[in-house]
Protein backbone atom coordinates (compact mmCIF):
# COMPACT_ATOMS: atom_id res chain seq x y z
CA UNK A 1 0.00 0.00 0.00
CA UNK A 2 1.29 3.70 -1.11
CA UNK A 3 -0.68 6.39 -0.20
CA UNK A 4 0.77 10.13 -2.02
CA UNK A 5 -0.82 12.85 -0.50
CA UNK A 6 -0.63 16.62 -1.14
CA UNK A 7 -2.45 19.22 1.72
CA UNK A 8 -2.63 22.31 0.38
CA UNK A 9 -4.49 25.60 1.97
CA UNK A 10 -3.40 28.95 3.21
CA UNK A 11 -0.53 29.56 6.05
CA UNK A 12 -1.97 29.31 9.27
CA UNK A 13 -4.48 26.58 8.73
CA UNK A 14 -2.61 23.69 9.97
CA UNK A 15 -1.63 22.37 6.73
CA UNK A 16 1.71 21.33 7.39
CA UNK A 17 1.00 20.10 11.02
CA UNK A 18 -1.69 18.04 9.40
CA UNK A 19 1.28 16.84 7.12
CA UNK A 20 3.46 16.14 10.09
CA UNK A 21 1.58 14.49 12.08
CA UNK A 22 -0.01 12.04 9.49
CA UNK A 23 3.98 11.30 8.68
CA UNK A 24 5.05 10.45 12.15
CA UNK A 25 1.61 8.38 12.54
CA UNK A 26 3.15 5.85 9.33
CA UNK A 27 6.94 5.98 11.17
CA UNK A 28 5.21 4.97 14.53
CA UNK A 29 3.81 1.96 12.62
CA UNK A 30 6.62 1.72 11.11
CA UNK A 31 5.94 2.18 7.51
CA UNK A 32 8.12 4.36 5.31
CA UNK A 33 7.34 7.51 5.12
CA UNK A 34 8.14 11.13 3.41
CA UNK A 35 6.99 14.58 4.16
CA UNK A 36 7.97 17.55 2.17
CA UNK A 37 6.90 20.78 2.91
CA UNK A 38 6.46 23.90 0.69
CA UNK A 39 5.62 27.90 1.60
CA UNK A 40 5.72 30.92 0.42
CA UNK A 41 7.55 33.96 2.30
CA UNK A 42 3.96 34.48 4.24
CA UNK A 43 3.63 31.82 6.16
CA UNK A 44 0.58 32.78 7.36
CA UNK A 45 -1.99 34.00 5.10
CA UNK A 46 -0.21 32.46 1.97
CA UNK A 47 -0.70 29.28 0.30
CA UNK A 48 1.44 26.15 1.77
CA UNK A 49 1.17 22.97 0.92
CA UNK A 50 3.03 19.58 2.29
CA UNK A 51 3.63 16.28 0.24
CA UNK A 52 3.68 13.33 2.61
CA UNK A 53 4.17 9.74 1.01
CA UNK A 54 2.88 6.62 3.57
CA UNK A 55 4.04 3.58 1.92
CA UNK A 56 4.71 -0.04 3.09
CA UNK A 57 7.56 -0.34 0.80
CA UNK A 58 10.59 2.11 0.50
CA UNK A 59 9.40 5.46 -1.47
CA UNK A 60 11.92 6.08 -4.08
CA UNK A 61 11.16 9.65 -4.55
CA UNK A 62 9.55 12.39 -2.45
CA UNK A 63 8.87 14.67 -5.57
CA UNK A 64 6.02 14.24 -6.91
CA UNK A 65 3.70 15.39 -10.45
CA UNK A 66 0.66 13.62 -9.74
CA UNK A 67 -1.09 12.32 -6.33
CA UNK A 68 -3.17 9.75 -5.13
CA UNK A 69 -5.24 11.93 -2.51
CA UNK A 70 -5.56 16.11 -2.88
CA UNK A 71 -7.10 17.66 0.47
CA UNK A 72 -7.45 21.06 -0.73
CA UNK A 73 -8.92 24.04 1.68
CA UNK A 74 -8.81 27.27 -0.64
CA UNK A 75 -9.74 27.72 -4.30
CA UNK A 76 -6.29 28.63 -5.09
CA UNK A 77 -5.29 24.88 -4.23
CA UNK A 78 -8.30 23.02 -5.81
CA UNK A 79 -7.32 25.03 -9.20
CA UNK A 80 -3.58 24.42 -8.72
CA UNK A 81 -3.79 20.49 -7.73
CA UNK A 82 -7.44 18.99 -8.76
CA UNK A 83 -5.87 18.03 -12.33
CA UNK A 84 -2.88 16.78 -10.55
CA UNK A 85 -5.17 13.83 -8.90
CA UNK A 86 -4.54 10.56 -10.34
CA UNK A 87 -7.62 8.95 -12.52
CA UNK A 88 -9.55 7.34 -9.59
CA UNK A 89 -8.08 9.21 -7.03
CA UNK A 90 -9.35 11.38 -4.75
CA UNK A 91 -9.91 15.25 -3.78
CA UNK A 92 -11.29 16.05 -0.48
CA UNK A 93 -11.91 19.85 0.01
CA UNK A 94 -13.25 21.80 2.57
CA UNK A 95 -16.76 24.04 1.23
CA UNK A 96 -15.73 27.29 3.62
CA UNK A 97 -12.73 28.48 1.31
CA UNK A 98 -14.15 26.89 -2.33
CA UNK A 99 -16.38 28.99 -4.19
CA UNK A 100 -16.41 27.23 -7.62
CA UNK A 101 -16.42 23.25 -6.33
CA UNK A 102 -14.32 20.44 -8.55
CA UNK A 103 -15.59 19.28 -11.66
CA UNK A 104 -14.13 15.88 -12.49
CA UNK A 105 -15.63 13.06 -13.00
CA UNK A 106 -12.66 10.68 -12.90
CA UNK A 107 -11.93 10.77 -9.50
CA UNK A 108 -13.97 10.30 -6.07
CA UNK A 109 -14.51 13.71 -4.42
CA UNK A 110 -15.50 14.49 -0.56
CA UNK A 111 -16.54 17.48 0.54
CA UNK A 112 -15.95 18.15 4.98
CA UNK A 113 -17.33 21.25 6.28
CA UNK A 114 -14.61 21.47 8.46
CA UNK A 115 -14.50 24.97 9.08
CA UNK A 116 -18.32 25.42 9.43
CA UNK A 117 -18.21 22.94 11.85
CA UNK A 118 -15.31 24.10 13.90
CA UNK A 119 -17.27 27.17 14.27
CA UNK A 120 -20.40 26.01 15.32
CA UNK A 121 -18.08 23.87 18.04
CA UNK A 122 -15.83 26.99 18.98
CA UNK A 123 -12.96 24.25 18.27
CA UNK A 124 -11.35 26.41 15.41
CA UNK A 125 -8.14 25.84 16.53
CA UNK A 126 -8.42 21.88 15.95
CA UNK A 127 -10.01 22.71 12.12
CA UNK A 128 -7.18 20.41 10.47
CA UNK A 129 -7.67 17.77 12.82
CA UNK A 130 -11.47 17.55 11.46
CA UNK A 131 -10.08 17.30 8.00
CA UNK A 132 -7.43 14.74 8.82
CA UNK A 133 -10.25 12.70 10.34
CA UNK A 134 -12.12 13.05 7.15
CA UNK A 135 -8.89 11.80 5.28
CA UNK A 136 -8.60 8.45 7.62
CA UNK A 137 -12.26 7.66 7.76
CA UNK A 138 -11.87 8.05 3.54
CA UNK A 139 -8.32 6.38 3.31
CA UNK A 140 -7.14 4.37 6.52
CA UNK A 141 -3.40 5.16 5.73
CA UNK A 142 -2.75 4.89 9.36
CA UNK A 143 -4.62 4.06 12.21
CA UNK A 144 -6.33 7.18 15.14
CA UNK A 145 -4.37 5.42 17.82
CA UNK A 146 -1.27 6.26 15.88
CA UNK A 147 -2.42 10.01 14.80
CA UNK A 148 -2.96 10.18 18.59
CA UNK A 149 0.25 9.41 19.46
CA UNK A 150 1.94 11.18 16.94
CA UNK A 151 0.48 14.48 18.96
CA UNK A 152 1.61 13.67 21.88
CA UNK A 153 5.37 13.76 20.06
CA UNK A 154 4.75 16.04 18.04
CA UNK A 155 2.99 18.78 20.55
CA UNK A 156 4.78 21.28 22.93
CA UNK A 157 3.96 19.05 26.09
CA UNK A 158 2.13 22.67 27.25
CA UNK A 159 -0.31 22.33 24.40
CA UNK A 160 -1.09 18.38 25.93
CA UNK A 161 -4.85 19.71 26.91
CA UNK A 162 -5.37 20.27 23.66
CA UNK A 163 -5.18 16.52 22.68
CA UNK A 164 -8.87 15.48 23.99
CA UNK A 165 -10.17 18.76 21.83
CA UNK A 166 -7.66 17.45 18.46
CA UNK A 167 -9.31 13.29 19.63
CA UNK A 168 -12.91 15.20 19.59
CA UNK A 169 -12.04 16.99 16.21
CA UNK A 170 -10.75 13.27 14.72
CA UNK A 171 -14.00 11.72 15.81
CA UNK A 172 -15.81 14.35 13.97
CA UNK A 173 -14.02 14.77 10.76
CA UNK A 174 -14.72 10.66 10.45
CA UNK A 175 -18.39 11.37 10.83
CA UNK A 176 -18.79 14.80 8.57
CA UNK A 177 -16.71 13.94 5.51
CA UNK A 178 -19.31 13.19 2.57
CA UNK A 179 -19.46 12.49 -1.26
CA UNK A 180 -19.69 15.47 -3.10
Amino acid sequence: MTQEIIISGFGGQGVLSMGKILAYAGLMEDKEVTWMPAYGPEQRGGTANVTVIVSDEPVSSPILSSFDTAIVLNQPSLEKFEPKVKPGGTLIYDSYGINVPPTRKDINVYCIDAMDTAAQMNMIKVFNMMVLGGLLKIHPVVSLESVLKALRKTLPERHHNLIPMNEEALRTGMSIIKPA
